[in-house]
């Protein structure tokens, strides 16, 4: 989707955490990991996705400092978002990553409920992300670099919204196996 810019930026960020992981075992704690991760965003991945992707995962590990069940989770995506939307000036339906995302933690939710379970909620979740990413194809851009561009010219999906969705199913796939 887009220019390919997304899609390099993503990658850059994809062989830094395979470096990362292959030089050392990644914090085991869910605060120390995501945070870790942040950090490597912020240096590796670059352009404006590594700044966002770095606030939400600063933000995300504060819930889990005291506590890693599942509803903390939720509450994890809830405070990633809030950081990005604070910092970023992007809303729900501006055409951009926050679209998968907020979708996906709408999805999450389902987390605080007693007795939910982790990989049928993160599936309907990674489903709600894919589904809110493609619905951004019709969408007019308000935030991020595809607010520059003509509408007519926007005739994919957010690249953002396609990486973040992507990101999502990744952790899925990697929780199942």
């Amino acid at each position: 989707a887009g220019d390919g810019d997304c899609g390099h930026t993503h990658a850059r960020a994809a062989r830094a955490i395979q470096e990362w992981v292959r030089a050392r075992p990644p914090p085991a704690a869910p605060a120390q990991l995501l945070s870790s991760l942040a950090d490597l965003l912020l240096e590796k991945m670059g352009g404006s996705s590594g700044v966002l992707y770095g606030l939400f995962l600063t933000a995300a590990a504060r819930p889990l400092l005291s506590r890693s069940d599942l509803p903390a989770w939720a509450d994890a995506m809830d405070a990633g978002i809030e950081a990005m939307q604070r910092y970023g000036g992007a809303s729900p339906g501006d055409r951009t990553m926050l679209d998968s995302l907020c979708a996906a933690a709408q999805a999450l939710h389902a987390l605080r409920s007693p007795g939910a379970k982790l990989l049928p909620v993160l599936a309907d979740a990674v489903q709600s992300a894919e589904a809110a990413a493609e619905a951004t194809r019709h969408m007019e851009a308000g935030a991020g670099r595809a607010s520059y561009i003509s509408s007519a010219q926007l005739l994919q999906p957010d690249p953002g919204a396609v990486a973040a969705a992507a990101v999502l199913r990744a952790v899925l796939e990697g929780l199942q196996s």
